[in-house]
């Protein structure tokens, strides 16, 4: 269980911190189910005065996940906004965390300062999103999730929430998950191309999956490196330097034989740079060929989606009915814990009518 907030596009960082991963678990078919939603109320809690922009982004997200190989066939794809139980779970968690616990949140806090909220300004929706995510979570009694580091806090919270619910209401109906990071360590947060510490569509520094081959060329080409290195044979800095960080996440050993045989990895690589005699130029030549083949037949298989948007939106309905049926005994579930499934209660009705004919 995972998914993402239709803002915009989706870019390398989500590919690299979680998209590549899914798709990973997907086709090795060691779970159960999968689901993968587009986080559309999540995205109104600081979009509430744009809905256009959210709805507009709600297609964009899902030609995403299916180019980079997301299968409707092995993976339920839904809209967080079709599944009204959502809400209603969101609520009976509320009664569970106080504010103090969300204030305490690092994930809750970083958001909030890049989005430059001040004191009341945030939105209330805004504030307490770890429990609706949790009812995300919980909802589909998901055991994994695949997020990038920055997610971690809010899992913790997830947790926190159904060892409270199960402890308060004596059961065992809620699941607590289990978060999957990416096993290379510059996957869990890919910087952006300025070289600033996360990349971000406000801040205008993200390669997106989507991007046109010329346009990518352009943003490697301009990535940031390292101040120091001006002539090639100063000697480089390859820690906090932006291309080596991503060479990290997207290169594998055999990219050397096929675009850069004078190496033989990218620790050689690295060795040249640190030395001295390796320009810039080069080493981004090589990043733009090793990225492009990844993002060149995703970008061909998003190019074939947009023919056919309605089929988008078939996938998109058919996940939706899925999911709420899921979500749906969940909540019924969790109502019969909560004991507050009136009309179900056989007994509670015969003790109560019992109760009233003895004048009790």
């Amino acid at each position: 269980m995972t998914g993402d907030r239709p803002t915009g596009r989706l870019h390398i960082g989500h590919y690299v911190g979680s998209l590549k991963r899914r798709v990973e678990l997907q086709n090795q078919g060691g779970y159960d189910d999968m689901f993968v939603f587009i986080a559309d109320a999540q995205a109104l809690t600081d979009n509430a005065d744009n809905p256009e922009k959210v709805r507009q982004n709600v297609v964009e997200v899902a030609l995403d996940y299916l180019s980079v190989g997301l299968d409707p066939s092995k993976v339920t794809i839904f809209i967080q906004s079709m599944i009204p139980e959502l809400c209603e779970l969101s609520f009976y968690y509320m009664n569970l965390v106080t504010i103090a616990r969300l204030q305490r949140n690092p994930t809750v806090k970083s958001e909030i300062e890049m989005r430059k909220f001040e004191g009341g300004s945030i939105p209330a929706g805004f504030f307490t999103y770890p429990v609706s995510q949790a009812a995300d979570i919980t909802a589909f009694k998901a055991t994994t999730v695949p997020v990038g580091e920055d997610q971690e806090p809010m899992l913790e919270q997830c947790r926190e929430i159904v060892r409270k619910f199960n402890g308060v209401y004596n059961t065992d109906v809620l699941v607590e998950p289990e978060t999957l990071l990416p096993d290379n360590a510059a996957c869990l947060r890919l910087p952006g191309t300025d070289g600033k510490a996360k990349m971000s569509k406000s801040l205008g520094n993200c390669i997106y999956l989507s991007d046109a081959a010329d346009v990518v060329k352009k943003k490697v080409m301009g990535m940031f490196t390292d101040p120091g290195h001006i002539r090639v044979e100063d000697p480089g800095k390859v820690e906090g330097n932006t291309v080596f960080t991503y060479l990290d996440a997207f290169c594998r050993p055999e990219h050397f034989a096929k675009y850069l045989p004078d190496y033989e990895n990218l620790d050689a690589l690295k060795d040249h740079y640190r030395r001295g005699g390796l320009g810039d130029v080069k080493v981004k030549r090589f990043l733009l060929a090793v990225m492009e083949e990844t993002l060149a037949p995703i970008r061909a298989r998003r190019a074939e989606l947009e023919q056919d948007i309605p089929a988008v939106y078939e996938i998109l309905r058919k996940g939706s009915e899925k999911a709420r049926k899921v979500a749906a005994q969940t909540l019924h579930e969790v109502r019969d814990a909560m004991k507050i499934n009136y009309f179900d209660d056989e007994e509670l009705i015969r003790e109560q009518a019992e109760r009233f004919r003895q004048g009790k």
